[in-house]
């Protein structure tokens, strides 16, 4: 068991104490024996500590404090963490069974690959899938014009890389993971592996549906930053999401409470 590497994960909470239980548990009941939990909390008030509680004995750590946010809190997770390969998954959204061992053994098997992502499904409030995440195969060029196609949920990536890359820009409120995919992309590997690995829980309060016109203009401030053109594909993406922004949330929204 000691030969295989540490994985360490990371969940940033706050005031989620509906759905955290089911975060936690999809963490401790994945079969690879070889895992880092450590909860980083924004000081919640809602129940959330008393869940926490629940699990401590199961946690390499938690804490509860005031921070800056998620990427803050992210960032505060990482710092602690011993292990070999890297992943956070938020306080609103789940592993699917198997899923930590299918990446381990994908980036033992493939050591140029420095970043490995698979398939996530939309789950609603109560967990039902309503849709599936586009991922796909992309790289430094395609990031950079706006195809991600990577889901932060369903993504594991090596320690030693982010040790060259990290920490997360805490400027960023939303695009903080698209930052760091074209950080590491500048330096190695990222591959898609067509399984199914996480769910991505869409919710009335999530950032994802209350504020969702941050995102793109955070990508653009990325994209201009690493000399991108005006002219160019994720310029235009972005124009255009800014004319359809109303139908596009109002479609959502509805999706939701269906």
């Amino acid at each position: 068991m000691t030969e295989l590497p540490l994985v360490s994960i990371v969940t940033p909470s706050f005031n989620q104490a509906r759905y955290i239980e089911a975060t936690i548990q999809s963490v401790l009941l994945q079969e690879y024996p070889r895992i880092e939990y450590i909860i980083v909390d924004g000081g919640s008030t809602d129940g959330t500590v008393n869940l926490i509680k629940k699990y401590e004995a199961r946690l390499a750590s938690w804490v509860s404090e005031k921070d800056h946010g998620q990427t803050d809190a992210i960032n505060k997770g990482f710092a602690r963490a011993k292990g070999d390969i890297l992943a956070w998954i938020n306080s609103d959204d789940t592993y699917e069974p198997g899923a930590v061992s299918a990446a381990v053994k994908y980036l033992q098997d493939h050591p140029d690959v420095g970043l490995v992502y698979g398939d996530c499904n939309f789950i609603n409030e109560s967990g039902r899938v309503i849709g599936r995440f586009n991922s796909a195969q992309t790289d430094l060029p395609l990031l950079r014009r706006g195809f991600v196609h990577i889901p932060q949920q369903a993504s594991f990536f090596r320690a030693d890389l982010w040790k060259q890359v990290g920490p997360l820009d805490t400027s960023f409120y939303f695009a903080m993971d698209y930052d760091l995919w074209t950080r590491l992309a500048a330096r190695s590997q990222l591959k898609y592996v067509p399984q199914t690995w996480a769910n991505f829980r869409l919710h009335t309060s999530g950032k994802t549906i209350v504020s969702d016109d941050r995102c793109w203009p955070e990508m653009i401030r990325v994209h201009y930053r690493d000399g991108g053109s005006f002219f160019s594909t994720i310029v235009a993406k972005y124009y255009i999401r800014k004319l359809i922004a109303p139908i596009w949330n109002w479609r959502r929204r509805r999706m939701l409470t269906a």
